[in-house]
């Protein structure tokens, strides 16, 4: 007989079925026993009268792995109005042993450490299980739209010789007895994968070796990128990001509506055009000096409190960062050169996107290096191609964990990342 999912038993009234999972719950009653089976699609309520079965479910531990094979019949009080009766049980392993926290309740009562010092079984819970689901629509969603509009998925190397961005903090390895770095960015390969094939994007891990101990950074995170060419300027990398915005949200909202609903959250709408201010006006927005060169986290709440009050939306593009606070290979604006043609795009008051134009010109590069006192020999494999004919192009980078956590509301990053990597946290 083969084994069918939780989730498929409301098509198998009337007949024998065969369930495999994991004791998500037992309450044994004088006159019944009910066990509660806990599979990739959900939760089954197996009824246990016989006496033997009784002895063997009260015999059980909580997480233990076992086999049932019993007659699905209706019931409007059970889960998905169905439920096993007359089973036979059968344990596919050793009794478990049970968790440190209660699995079957509605909230994990444990703290975010226990639960991430025991994360194998914590992500179990429904709860955080839902995030995860949530996390593989989204990514499916960016992925379906870009290749959708012609994209091309690469894959870039996580080892590198030199760090992507100068100043940047990474972490060094060493490679064979010569220095070697964590990627903290596809952003050069990205960019010169352009060349090749006009549009491309990459689903990958990146790595910061940055000291924050924050609710919203991690040193390890699943970054969404995407580069493409032939662009005018900034404004038609910010269509190409609202559009695979709507793509992962939409995605989200069809393919992981149960999770949604055991978060009890809404997928965000968005909007046919994101209303976008630029950096100064921003600044006058959240009520910081004009000579304030960055948006501070409150200046980023103002600004997304102003969104949703005079827009109706979620989400909100500053253009026009200062060129100080971009990195190097940033196109400036032409307008104004103190300004770039670089965008953040806030999602519910939180940083999410950083992208823009970036610099397509051989001559353009060694005169921002030099401007910035760097020299070139770190960077010459990659200025290099920029003098065999690069087209104008830009490109954003979406942080997945982040993207997860404004849409369910998560106080923290760490409660929708499977095993995070922080200033703390090398395991499990």
């Amino acid at each position: 007989m083969q084994r069918i999912l939780s989730s498929q038993l409301p098509a198998h009234v009337g007949a024998t079925v065969r369930l495999a999972g994991w004791v998500h719950r037992r309450r044994l009653l004088k006159s019944v026993a009910f066990l509660v089976l806990r599979d990739g699609g959900g939760l089954a309520q197996v009824v246990v009268t016989a006496p033997a079965v009784r002895a063997q479910v009260e015999a059980l531990t909580e997480e233990t792995v076992v086999e049932v094979v019993g007659t699905v019949v209706a019931n409007p009080a059970a889960p998905a109005g169905v439920e096993v009766v007359e089973p036979t049980v059968r344990p596919l392993g050793p009794p478990a042993v049970p968790p440190p926290f209660d699995l079957y309740r509605p909230v994990l009562t444990a703290g975010l450490s226990t639960q991430l010092d025991h994360a194998p079984v914590a992500l179990r819970h429904p709860s955080r299980s839902a995030a995860l689901r949530i996390s593989a629509a989204a990514v499916s969603g960016f992925r379906a739209t870009l290749d959708g509009q012609g994209f091309v998925e690469v894959h870039t190397p996580k080892v590198v010789a030199s760090s992507t961005e100068s100043g940047a903090n990474v972490f060094a390895l060493d490679w064979f007895g010569r220095p070697a770095y964590l990627a903290q960015s596809p952003q050069f390969y990205k960019q010169l994968m352009v060349g090749v094939f006009e549009r491309v994007y990459e689903v990958g891990p990146v790595f910061r070796a940055e000291p924050h101990d924050t609710a919203r950074h991690l040193a390890q995170y699943t970054s969404l990128d995407v580069e493409l060419g032939f662009v005018a300027d900034h404004r038609d990398v910010m269509a190409v990001l609202r559009d695979t915005l709507a793509g992962m949200v939409a995605t989200v909202a069809d393919r992981a509506d149960g999770a949604l609903a055991t978060l009890g959250v809404t997928a965000p709408e968005v909007l046919a055009e994101i209303p976008a201010v630029h950096f100064t006006e921003a600044l006058t927005i959240a009520g910081a000096p004009p000579s304030e060169p960055d948006l501070a986290p409150a200046h980023e709440r103002a600004l997304g409190e102003w969104a949703l009050r005079e827009h109706g939306s979620d989400f909100l593009f500053v253009t026009g960062y200062p060129m100080a606070k971009r990195p190097f290979y940033t196109h400036p604006d032409p307008a104004r050169p103190a300004y770039s043609n670089g965008f953040d795009l806030l999602f519910r008051g939180v940083e999410l996107v950083t992208g823009g134009q970036r610099l397509h010109r051989h001559a353009d590069y060694l005169a921002a290096l030099a401007a910035r006192g760097e020299p070139v020999e770190p960077y010459a494999g990659y200025v290099d191609a920029f003098r065999h004919g690069m087209p104008p192009h830009g490109g954003f980078a979406i942080g997945l964990e982040r993207f997860v956590a404004r849409l369910t509301g998560a106080a923290n990053v760490r409660e929708v990342t499977a095993f995070p990597r922080d200033l703390h946290r090398l395991t499990p």
